[in-house]
């Protein structure tokens, strides 16, 4: 595919209006301009525009976006479920907002809405640059509201890396359609990165939804499970039929709300602690005795500090809630092993 210089003359020629060099909207004729603003489209307070599904098929016209599966690609076109999503979230005027995949804005647009400022990571550059464009052209009197980060979020690592200083305000909330296929380490990484996040309110996969909001002795749960649970509590919510999105998927999603609270009291690292949970769900049908025995550096020593931490060597990792993977952790780093590996923090 040939590069793209600019985005910008191509969303201008599709567009109503579109931002002049020193922010200001600007009247421009496009090709759908004979269109009344009004017609059909979703109107909100002060007559802001969101997007409706002619609108997502026209903007990815214009810049040439065919929707991926590898960057999980499907937009939301519908305005009562984006509303919706930032009513749950609990957004106010005034709070800083953090969007990961913001895609053609359809959320973007619906956060905005709220009063709230809005830092919108989308990790491709076309859609980035497009961003404030469609802002700008649905909901003019927002574009001083909204900053975007052209980034992968997967490499997120604090507020420095969203461009923010100390005297910034930080984001508070996160409120996402997070990709299928990465929505489980990108969370685990914002959690990670930005303490500030206070609550999360993300669409995910509707199994990816059971799963961060499993507890134990469930079917569902997992080593997702308890590391989100290691940073909040999560419930899982309401549930997002396949039609609101563009392409249509083949699985439902539903919504994950989360609360921060504070990590379990322990001696040992949360990198300890991974390790271990990735140690106990790694083959979930062994016995703790056998899944930590490379852990410890044998099955004796594994029995000796499940033992120490209180817990049956017979018990599986599913039985486990965070607190007490906590405990082995510590337990097992008494045990001094030589063969502790470096933990997979994230995934």
């Amino acid at each position: 595919m040939p590069a793209r210089t600019s985005v910008l003359p191509v969303i201008l020629e599709h567009m109503s209006q579109t931002i002049g060099a020193d922010g200001a909207v600007l009247t421009a004729r496009g090709a759908d301009a004979s269109v009344p603003a009004s017609a059909g489209e979703p109107l909100g307070p002060a007559g802001a525009r969101l997007l409706g599904p002619a609108r997502i098929r026209g903007l990815a016209t214009a810049l040439g976006l065919r929707p991926t599966k590898a960057l999980g690609q499907n937009f939301v076109h519908d305005a009562g479920t984006v509303r919706r999503i930032a009513r749950r979230a609990g957004v106010r005027p005034g709070e800083t907002v953090l969007e990961i995949g913001p895609g053609l804005g359809s959320l973007t647009l619906a956060l905005l809405e709220t009063g709230a400022r809005v830092i919108a990571v989308e990790i491709a550059p076309i859609l980035a640059r497009a961003l404030p464009v469609t802002v700008a052209d649905r909901m003019p009197g927002a574009v001083g509201r909204l900053r975007v980060v052209q980034a992968d979020a997967l490499t997120l690592d604090g507020p420095g890396a969203l461009g923010l200083t100390p005297a910034d305000p930080a984001p508070t909330r996160l409120v996402a359609n997070l990709p299928y296929n990465v929505a489980v380490p990108v969370l685990l990484t914002l959690l990670a990165a930005l303490p500030s996040l206070e609550t999360a309110t993300v669409m995910v996969q509707a199994e990816v939804a059971d799963r961060l909001a499993a507890l134990p002795g469930s079917r569902t749960y997992g080593a997702p499970s308890v590391k989100v649970a290691w940073y909040a509590a999560a419930r899982r919510t309401i549930t997002v039929g396949r039609t609101v999105f563009w392409p249509v998927p083949n699985v439902d999603s539903a919504l994950v709300e989360l609360v921060r609270r504070e990590p379990p009291a322990a001696s040992v690292s949360r990198s300890q602690v991974f390790a271990v949970v990735d140690a106990a769900f790694a083959q979930r049908r062994k016995t703790l005795r056998r899944a930590l025995a490379a852990l410890a550096g044998g099955p004796d020593r594994a029995e000796a500090a499940i033992l120490a931490a209180g817990i049956d060597p017979s018990e599986r990792g599913e039985k486990l809630d965070v607190a007490a993977f906590a405990s082995l952790a510590e337990a097992l780093a008494a045990v001094d092993s030589p063969t502790t590996p470096d933990a997979q923090e994230i995934r």
